[in-house]
């Protein structure tokens, strides 16, 4: 069962989040948390008494700036193309599409808090973004280019969301992964595109500054 969102989720989240720029993608403004502990504190009783998963959307990660930076390098890569931005988190990275003129852009995130950070990232930024809430793994290929940033962190999530994404692949989608590392990327079937260093925070990561690569998958 999905938990309810705040009463006013709008509200919710420029209570909590300030229009800031990702240090990767200068271009772009986002609600974003500008340190993690008041927002952890603030939101720890209505997170718990809901079951609704930490703010992550509240903060743009290493692996999302490098995805991002990427798009906005190589706006060929997605100009005119229907674009789905996979796990979304904040949607910097589905933003960026869309400026860069994408013809359609999705963003799929399961947390319905997230959908709504990702809105109002998409009309501070000045561009129409598609919001899906739910999983999608298992659906039929209806893009030209999947991008994901960073969602190899954890086996179970890697089992469950990497054989449709060579599906998607295989069906003729290009797949684009950015990754900073992480020990659960499989190391079969990627082909390196560019690597970025991206400026992070110790609170969120266990250095400053993370190496993220980005890869196109093959199917």
């Amino acid at each position: 069962m999905t938990a309810p969102l705040p009463v006013d989720p709008a509200a919710f989240i420029r209570a909590h989040t300030l229009p800031t720029s990702p240090p990767a993608c200068p271009e772009i403004r986002m609600w974003s948390a500008t340190e993690i502990t008041p927002i952890w504190e603030a939101t720890e009783a209505w997170l718990e008494a809901h079951g609704v998963s930490p703010p992550y959307w509240a903060f743009c990660w290493a692996g999302g700036q490098a995805l991002t930076r990427w798009v906005l390098d190589n706006p060929a890569e997605v100009a005119g193309l229907r674009v789905l931005d996979f796990a979304a988190g904040s949607g910097v990275t589905a933003i960026a599409a869309a400026m860069c003129g994408a013809a359609r852009v999705e963003a799929a995130e399961i947390d319905p808090l997230a959908c709504a950070a990702i809105a109002l990232n998409a009309e501070l930024n000045g561009v129409t973004v598609d919001l899906v809430e739910g999983d999608l793994v298992g659906s039929p290929c209806r893009w030209d280019l999947v991008v994901a940033g960073d969602v190899c962190y954890e086996a179970p999530m890697t089992a469950h969301i990497w054989p449709w994404l060579k599906s998607l692949a295989a069906s003729g989608a290009r797949v684009i992964l950015a990754d900073p590392g992480r020990a659960y990327l499989p190391r079969v079937g990627l082909r390196r595109l560019a690597d970025y260093s991206v400026v992070t925070s110790l609170e969120l990561e266990d250095r400053s500054q993370r190496e993220v690569s980005i890869y196109t998958l093959a199917g």
